[in-house]
């Protein structure tokens, strides 16, 4: 709760030092879902479940040529979010998603080709991004499933 409290108390100084200055501010936001893929099909099912404190990785490059890089951990619901915001000029312009890591002790596996997905990120401020969901696999497929 003081974290949350902390970050935003300085999302609202930045942006009151935004306006100050005349720069534009604009704020993106990247959502995606870890998910375990209990059969190892590539779809997700009625059988599969969100991965909680999955690890992401989040590479974005702006408009202004800077690269700023992203960890974001999923919650319960195997949601991850990341958001930003930052002078109008110098607003993200491509991204690359990746998954890290999943720390499920059944469900370890990257399954499909999920290594990383690249997008670009032409969205106005105040609009999010989804990414597909990341897949991760058990080690061993239940019976149910062959």
């Amino acid at each position: 709760m003081e974290k949350q409290v902390r970050n935003t108390v300085l999302t609202i100084s930045f942006l009151l030092f935004l306006s100050l200055s005349g720069v534009r501010a604009w704020t993106g936001e990247i959502t995606g879902k870890v998910v375990c893929d209990v059969c190892g099909d590539a779809a997700v099912g009625p059988e599969d479940h969100a991965l909680e404190g999955a690890e992401v990785a989040i590479l974005c490059i702006t408009k202004s040529g800077e690269v700023v890089n992203y960890q974001a951990f999923t919650n319960s619901k195997g949601i991850y979010t990341v958001a930003e915001t930052m002078p109008e000029s110098n607003k993200w312009d491509a991204c690359l998603a990746r998954p890290i890591s999943s720390f499920h002790e059944h469900c370890t596996r990257l399954g499909g080709p999920n290594s990383g997905i690249k997008f670009s990120y032409n969205h106005p401020s105040g609009f999010s991004h989804s990414v597909r969901p990341f897949l991760y696999k058990p080690i061993n497929v239940p019976l149910y499933c062959v």
